[in-house]
């Protein structure tokens, strides 16, 4: 297998840390891991720490003074993978939502050519669970209204479960990369479309975290609802 990075932007996240690195080196026990911690208070970089006097070679810490975003975090952690030149990076939440046991089919598609590969959750149907009807209706009504303005092809497009090949990311530009939340995700799709990236989905069945706080609120919506619009205005008068 090729050196395979997945990372995992955590923000008082300490509870979750163990069954998550119990669940991905179940399945794949020579991946590496990164953590971006913002420097949580309730102490999951020690938890991190605890876990690479186990596992020094394959378990990374990077921390951060402040909170600045999703975005900024993963961007930090594909800068970090690209400089130690890891051949496929990946993007998995921390709050086992995102199933470990989804990791070997998308690195197969890697290994098969596809420059990215999403975990959706709606290719084939609605695969949720533990997410009220109205989150459910705010998430597919969003990916619907993606699709609609900018054209990308996949049923899935603000999903977090996303695996790169290293080839792919170093088309952009990433300090540009302008988003920090749901737009995030969608403007990292849209702009690899945009240079002839492929990109393919794998069905995934997504589960609501059982521990810890969700991070989403009020201007996470906003900046992908107007995000989109930007994004697709951009790329009429501008190649991105």
């Amino acid at each position: 297998m090729k050196a395979t990075l997945i990372i995992i932007p955590t923000f008082n996240e300490k509870e979750n840390i163990s069954p998550l690195i119990d669940a991905i080196f179940s399945v794949e026990p020579k991946l590496h891991l990164l953590f971006v911690d913002d420097s949580s208070p309730d102490g999951t970089a020690e938890e991190v720490m605890r876990f690479q006097q186990k596992f020094p070679e394959q378990i990374h810490l990077l921390s951060r003074a402040e909170k600045e975003g999703l975005g900024k975090a993963y961007i930090h952690g594909f800068q970090w993978g690209l400089a130690r030149d890891y051949d496929y990076l990946f993007e998995m939440d921390a709050d086992l939502s995102h199933p470990a046991a989804a990791l070997p089919k998308m690195i197969s598609k890697l290994e098969e050519g596809k420059d990215v590969v999403v975990g959706s959750r709606y290719l084939g149907g609605v695969n949720v669970v533990n997410w009220p009807l109205s989150r459910i209706a705010l998430s597919m009504g969003a990916s619907i209204y993606v699709r609609l303005i900018t054209g990308l092809a996949i049923k899935d497009p603000t999903a977090g479960f996303v695996g790169y090949r290293a080839s792919a990311l170093r088309k952009l530009v990433l300090a540009e990369i302008a988003f920090v939340g749901y737009a995030f995700q969608i403007e990292m799709k849209f702009k690899l479309w945009k240079k002839g990236c492929t990109l393919e989905e794998v069905p995934i069945v997504f589960v609501n975290r059982e521990r810890g706080v969700s991070k989403m609120n009020g201007s996470i919506i906003w900046e992908a609802i107007f995000g989109v619009i930007y994004l697709k205005f951009v790329s009429i008068f501008k190649r991105i």
